[in-house]
Formats: C-alpha cells, sequence, structure tokens
C-alpha cells in the first residue's frame, strides 16, 4: 500500500515538542516519521501558508526524503503581505524565488484560496487580491495549486473559472462542503482533498460518499482535524481493522514510541482511508491505490523520486 498525505503542516512547533512557546518534550519529528512510514505513507506534502512558513517547508523538505513543499500564501495570511519589507512585491518575489530555486521538491503553488469563516484575520478584499496574485506563480512556474476554500458565497468558484486557463490543475483540500459544492469542484477539473474535517456529520459523508474515487485524494493536515469520538466518521473505523492506531498519550508523559493526544499525526490518515473505503463500498488497498495516482499524476508528473 502506498499513500501520499497531501496536507501535512509539519512546520507546526507542536512537532518539535514546543507547545505555544513552550517546549514540553523532546523534538520527535524523526518518531513521527517513522510512524508515517510504517501506516503506508510514502510521501507528504508539506503544506507552506506563508513566505516563512513555505520557507520552513522547503527546508524540511530537503531534510527528509519523501517530503515536498507547497509555497503559497494561505488566505488567513494574507494580511502580512502588505507589511512585508519591500511590499507586496518583494513578497511574492521571495516565493517565486523559493521554487525557482527547489523545482525538485515544490509540487505546488499554496496553500491559497479564500476563508470568510475567519475575517478576523484579514479582510475579504485582502484575501481576495492575494488570491488573484497566485495564479501568477501558478502560471508563471506550471505548477499545480493546492487550495483552501471556506464559506465563500461563490467568490471562490468565481475566481477559479475567470482563472482556471492559467493553472494546470490542483485539489481543494480539507473539503467540508455539499454534495453541490463537491460538483462545482469536479466541474472545474480539480481533485477534493478529505481529512477527519470533511468527515464530522452525517451531511459531511453523504457529500462525500458523491465525490468519484477518481477524483479523491487523502491527507490528515495534521496536527488538526484528527477523527474524534464525537463524528459521525468515528462509527465506521472498523475495530478489526488491519492497521491499528499507535497509543496516545498526554504531551506531559510523552514517550518516543507514543503519539501525543490531541496533536494528529500523518500515521492517522489510515483512519480517514478506513471512512473512505467505507462510504466507497471498495477495499482500502484499491482506494489507497487510486488515491495515489490521482496524487501523482496532478503532483508529482515532474518529480524524480522512486515512491
Amino acid at each position: 500500500m502506498k499513500i501520499i498525505d497531501i496536507g501535512a503542516n509539519l512546520t507546526d512547533p507542536v512537532f518539535r515538542g514546543k507547545y505555544r512557546g513552550k517546549q514540553a518534550h523532546a523534538d520527535d519529528m524523526p518518531h513521527i516519521l517513522e510512524r508515517a512510514r510504517a501506516s503506508g505513507i510514502v510521501g507528504m506534502m508539506v503544506t507552506g501558508g506563508s513566505l516563512s512558513e513555505s520557507a520552513e517547508a522547503v527546508r524540511l523538505s530537503r531534510e527528509h526524503p519523501g517530503l515536498f513543499a507547497t509555497v503559497g500564501c494561505h488566505p488567513t495570511r494574507s494580511s502580512e503581505v502588505d507589511k512585508h519589507g519591500g511590499g507586496a512585491d518583494a513578497y511574492f518575489a521571495g516565493l517565486r524565488a523559493l521554487i525557482d530555486d527547489n523545482r525538485d521538491i515544490v509540487v505546488a503553488v499554496g496553500e491559497c484560496g479564500l476563508d470568510y469563516d475567519r475575517l478576523h484575520f484579514a479582510a475579504k478584499d485582502v484575501q481576495n487580491k492575494y488570491f488573484e496574485r497566485q495564479f501568477e506563480l501558478a502560471a508563471a512556474t506550471g505548477l499545480p495549486m493546492f487550495l483552501h476554500c471556506r464559506n465563500t458565497g461563490g467568490d471562490f468558484e468565481r475566481i477559479m473559472r475567470a482563472n482556471r486557463d492559467r493553472f494546470s490543475g490542483g485539489v481543494v483540500h480539507s473539503f467540508t462542503g455539499s454534495a453541490d459544492e463537491a460538483r462545482q469542484l469536479l466541474d472545474l477539473g480539480l481533485y477534493i482533498g478529505i481529512n477527519g474535517c470533511s468527515l464530522k456529520t452525517e451531511d459531511n459523508l453523504a457529500a462525500v460518499r458523491t465525490i468519484p474515487i477518481d477524483r479523491l485524494m487523502i491527507e490528515t493536515d495534521c496536527p488538526y482535524c484528527e477523527i474524534r469520538k464525537t463524528h459521525a466518521s468515528h462509527a465506521l473505523l472498523a475495530t478489526d481493522a488491519a492497521w491499528t492506531a499507535p497509543d496516545a498519550k498526554k504531551k506531559e508523559r510523552w514517550d518516543s514510541d507514543s503519539m501525543v493526544k490531541g496533536r494528529n499525526e500523518p500515521c492517522m490518515i489510515r483512519q480517514v482511508l478506513t471512512v473512505l473505503a467505507q462510504l466507497h463500498g471498495v477495499s482500502e488497498a484499491e482506494l489507497a491505490e487510486r488515491m495515489f495516482e490521482n496524487t501523482r499524476s496532478v503532483f508529482f508528473k515532474d518529480v524524480e523520486y522512486d515512491f
């Protein structure tokens, strides 16, 4: 079984044992990556959500084989663009330089898009302006896009349609929309990324069932979006599954063989796979193979790496 986690926020300090600025336990990145490999993960896309975060995603990807970076500006971070020394031009020149200097490991422009649920971080007009600008990066580099959409009232679809000829393809990750919204994304030729946050409610499950497996990708969005006992999807986790989640302990009781409670990890992608297979009535092995090929065809067709 081969799995690519398309959305892993491995630049988050919690993966180095630091929580809210305080070191709670040792840096356990090597153990996290080991657990990921043991779960069947052969590659991960490390999300870049700002200029500095994208640089860190590139650094991590250079350090650990099998990691690849996205480079872009998340909508909730778009207010930092105008505050950057040299302004927006310098900010986007920095993103472009990261891409150009690391073409062997940068696989997408993003994370970019719109998020109207969190306008307290960045106003609509700012989000729209700097979302539009990231199509310039995609057009100039030929890279696909790693996209974010939350409660945009049609603005996301409008902008995507207006710019669809400027990028080769992409995925809307962490999808939480309706079946109608999924259909609109599919009509744009996009893929849809599913994680635990995509599977919280019965309505979520109904929407995900409508997405054909040849347009699905899988992710954790770790350290967020774990499947919780209160989620509708939890009932679909088989008690006799072939893969068992590692033990998890509170961070104060951390040890290298255990996950940390409340900190999602890449290895937990197997739970997302189990739920998706149940929803689509196929085996986990068949679905994993299909999603692996979907991901490779969009993000890795020009990457020389032996998965």
